[in-house]
């Protein structure tokens, strides 16, 4: 089968999903492949047991280390991509993230444009996936041009109490960038959304605002189970066909545009895998950075635990602070963010802790709040993506990893000062997808770059990637929003330069 679209775009996340949402006005026959399904409405949703402990949404996929060992990756594949599990934490970047910031282990590069270039897209995806906040609460936060369009979720009585223990101690805790409906949330069912998957509850995630807005429109459509082999390239770079496998059989389109957003491991593995004799290293590759640079934040789970403190908090995450963003708070190079987890209960516990009694965790966890710490991860160019036939090698090679352990003790001790005396933290390893990023960068030099400000690919004129991959830095906030903002920014672009006829 061969069908000509004017454009394709390939996955269903943030990227794919907020870009579509940013053309489908323009009524430019788009489709959209989805190499996963719909998550359905069922009661492994709010299982906890079933989520973390029989990893009952974990993907069946192995991807590999470079000496051939095998592990399991935590990446989603379903309308909405990762998004449906996310935390629902929707921060724009620092104004200074835009530009060279130093960390102990080097400098993460500039952007090819500054803050103020992508504000008011910035504005627009707040909008698009409702979210909630506040200003003037965080003293890192970057000038906004319009506020928040639905006011802060609201602090459980528990997490308002350690809020006023931290602002005693002299921190300055905010009130997180959410997108989630707390009051639709919880009548389904009293849980965190953080990491629990979405199925129209509330939380605001690719699928049901973005591709919800692009998919009113006739002219847009989405296919399932439709995953992409390869693109096919001319000798002059156009991307003149795909072929992608449906439900067993293998099919081929015709695309007038490509707009490639498969998550920052699968689509570099994916332009790895097209190359042909006139791009021998793959496709967009003539930098030879496609695949590099991969980023992955440093993040721990931080446990507070007091026998006096009693929390009851169903959803916990709502604050977090910036006093250690940009610098060490004594005039040294950046730790990070700290922010709330999502509650963590004793049946969440189990899952790392298998042996001990989950009555026991839960005793431990009714007296315990929980905090995530998270550290930028420097672009390097080791960190890769590689492919093999249909595997996928990841090379991690974590950097500013000392700066994270100082942010998580620095944390432990402000936890200690305001009346916790039990503090245990846990690093994320490779299994848990915290934010990976930037294997397909943005850039104004084709010689260090794959991609242009907007996106498009410099060898390949009708080829774009708009998703994580595309990102020159990681920051230390959660990217969706950042990626949405872009995402708008290149669909406006597109609409302007690439659909006049």
């Amino acid at each position: 089968m061969e069908q000509s679209p004017d454009i394709v775009i390939i996955g269903s996340g943030i990227g794919g999903a907020t870009v579509a949402a940013g053309l489908a006005p323009s009524g430019a026959r788009i489709m959209i492949l989805e190499a996963g399904d719909h998550i359905p409405d069922q009661p492994e949703n709010r299982d906890q047991r079933a989520i973390f402990q029989r990893g009952h949404f974990r993907p069946r996929e192995t991807w590999y280390e470079v000496d051939g060992k095998g592990f399991n990756p935590g990446n989603y594949y379903n309308v909405g991509g990762n998004s449906k599990f996310y935390g629902a934490v929707l921060s724009r970047y620092r104004r200074e993230d835009f530009g060279v910031l130093k960390h102990r282990e080097g400098a993460s590069p500039a952007w090819p444009f500054a803050y103020e270039e992508l504000e008011r897209w910035y504005s627009r995806a707040e909008t698009l996936y409702q979210v909630r906040g506040t200003l003037g609460e965080d003293p890192t936060e970057p000038a906004h041009s319009a506020p928040y369009p639905f006011p802060p979720v609201a602090d459980e009585g528990p997490i308002a109490e350690v809020r006023s223990r931290l602002e005693k101690a002299g921190m300055h805790p905010f009130s997180l960038p959410l997108g989630v409906d707390i009051d639709r949330w919880v009548a389904k069912a009293k849980t965190p959304w953080d990491a629990h998957p979405n199925c129209d509850d509330g939380k605001m995630d690719a699928e049901t605002t973005a591709l919800k807005a692009a998919l009113l429109h006739p002219n847009v459509t989405l296919h399932t189970r439709s995953r992409v082999l390869r693109l096919e390239a001319e000798a002059d770079g156009r991307i003149s066909s795909l072929i992608f496998s449906h439900n067993g059989e293998t099919k081929r389109l015709l695309p007038g545009l490509v707009i490639l957003s498969a998550g920052a491991v699968q689509s570099a593995a994916l332009l790895l895998r097209s190359k042909i004799d006139a791009f021998p290293a793959g496709l967009a590759n003539r930098s030879d950075q496609v695949g590099r640079n991969f980023m992955n934040h440093n993040s721990s789970a931080v446990i507070a635990m007091a026998p006096w403190f009693r929390n009851d908090s169903v959803y916990q995450k709502t604050f977090g602070f910036n006093d250690f963003y940009l610098s060490d708070g004594k005039g040294g190079p950046p730790l990070g963010n700290i922010q709330l987890l999502g509650r963590v209960s004793g049946k969440i516990l189990k899952a790392q802790m298998p042996s001990v009694p989950e009555w026991i965790l839960e005793r431990f966890s009714a007296h315990a709040i929980d905090f995530y710490a998270m550290s930028e991860d420097v672009p390097h160019p080791e960190s890769r993506v590689m492919v093999e036939g249909d595997r996928i090698i990841l090379q991690w090679t974590r950097t500013n990893w000392q700066a994270h352990l100082d942010l998580v003790a620095r944390l432990k001790s402000i936890l200690r000062s305001i009346g916790f005396p039990v503090v245990l933290s846990r690093a994320f390893d490779k299994r848990t997808p915290s934010h990976q990023c930037g294997t397909v960068r943005m850039g104004n030099d084709p010689a260090t770059s794959p991609l242009d400000p907007f996106c498009r690919a410099h060898d390949h004129a009708n080829l774009f990637v708009v998703d994580a991959a595309c990102l020159p830095t990681s920051a230390a906030v959660n990217p969706a929003l950042t990626i949405a903002a872009q995402a708008l920014r290149v669909a406006d672009h597109i609409r302007s330069n690439e659909l006049k006829s």
